[in-house]
């Protein structure tokens, strides 16, 4: 008997719902001495991922870090020997430019790729990358775009890496003069944070990081605040005891945001954890880098909360405080790039680039308290030029005392 095409059974091409559900789980650890042999755990990360043999990686290394620790190649070679059953280093470290210019060198890209490929990595391979934020985003971009993501172990070596830009789950370059225009979402396989490195910073570098603490606790934790605002003095002087407390505090809740958002790798116009960094990273380009990212910020956080002060939104006390909170740990509130107003030039400029990164509504986090933020998606040049000269004039007293 034979079947006519008019009588076989037709399938309606309505859509394919898909949904995929992915989880990642990684941690964020604290230590000292993280290359010293009786210390076991970078090891132990890498013998832990389940998969028998000993590891093969490559370690990139940011040559900032290499100066003020010269001991430190040495220090990782001791390592890998002591502990050869575990992991084993695929060639030499790779030594990139630490800083901005990290992010805006493209060839450093092409010479990873090329060494992931030289060696023979592997996704179930590593990559330790050991050094400043910038370092970091840059490995971190060129991990996970070789074979579609090979595992990073980040090594954040200044305060504002171990507790932001290092914990988190984006990776990125700069490009077409726009910060990290080239990007991706790609969480961590481990974030080592070793406080040793810390004494060596500068104080700008030292100083930097705790703007994004005082960002975090702006938007979402009025005691963690008054901790920062109360002992601004110590974290001034170098306090290591007070500065670990920071840092762990301010990387657990940006942690507790990521996770807890409901917009991790940011589909939606929300970005609260970016609050101050629309005029951030505006300056940042405007000066040429010369402002590192924390110092760029701290400005962009002064300014986005005095026009939250002159919209009506924040108490004139709140306001004040924080102001003195970021002045007495040592930013600079003002710089003439504030004041630049040219088309495409301007600062104001920061605007359009930051909706235009984001997609959707422009949204601008604001403050209507201590740790209550606000989104809006309007705001007043008008307001915002009065804020420019308030921060200019709070700026001149503090530098006449």
């Amino acid at each position: 008997m034979t079947l006519s095409i008019d009588k076989k059974p037709k399938i309606a091409l309505q859509p394919i719902h898909q949904c995929v559900p992915v989880t990642f789980h990684y941690d964020v650890h604290f230590t000292q001495g993280l290359f010293k042999t009786n210390n076991p755990l970078l090891a132990e990360i890498m013998a832990a991922d389940g998969k028998p043999g000993i590891k093969r990686a490559i370690a990139v290394i940011d040559s900032g870090v290499l100066r003020h620790h010269p001991h430190l190649l040495k220090q990782l070679q001791g390592y890998t020997e002591r502990y050869q059953d575990f992991f084993t280093l695929a060639d030499h470290p790779m030594i990139v430019v630490g800083g901005e210019e990290a992010k805006n060198t493209p060839i450093l890209i092409d010479a990873i790729h090329t060494l992931i490929n030289e060696v023979g990595l592997c996704r179930h391979s590593y990559i330790l990358a050991i050094g400043g934020g910038a370092v970091l985003d840059m490995v971190g971009y060129a991990a996970a775009t070789a074979h579609r993501g090979i595992r990073l172990i980040r090594i954040p070596t200044t305060v504002l890496a171990q507790n932001d830009s290092a914990i988190g789950v984006k990776n990125g370059v700069n490009a077409f003069g726009k910060k990290n225009f080239l990007g991706t979402f790609a969480p961590p396989y481990a974030v080592l944070n070793d406080f040793d490195f810390l004494s060596t910073l500068d104080a700008r570098d030292w100083r930097s990081g705790v703007a994004e603490a005082i960002k975090v606790a702006l938007i979402k934790d009025a005691d963690f605040f008054e901790f920062i605002s109360s002992y601004a003095q110590a974290i001034a002087a170098r306090n290591l005891e007070i500065m670990k407390q920071v840092i762990y505090r301010c990387a657990q809740l940006h942690l507790q945001h990521i996770a807890n958002s409901g917009d991790p790798f940011e589909k939606g116009s929300s970005r609260p954890l970016d609050f101050g960094h629309w005029a951030a990273h505006r300056l940042e380009h405007l000066t040429d880098y010369r402002l590192r990212h924390g110092e760029a910020v701290a400005i962009g956080i002064a300014l986005d909360c005095t026009y939250s002060y002159l919209a009506g939104l924040l108490s004139q006390p709140d306001w004040q405080d924080i102001l003195r909170t970021l002045s007495a740990i040592g930013f600079t509130l003002y710089v003439p790039e504030l004041n630049l107003t040219g088309y495409k030039s301007g600062l104001f400029q920061g605007l359009s680039e930051f909706q235009e990164h984001l997609g959707g509504d422009l949204t601008i986090t604001l403050l209507q308290g201590i740790g209550k933020a606000r989104d809006v998606h309007q705001v007043d040049i008008t307001l915002y030029q009065q804020a420019v000269n308030l921060l200019e004039n709070w700026q001149q007293t503090i530098n006449n005392h």
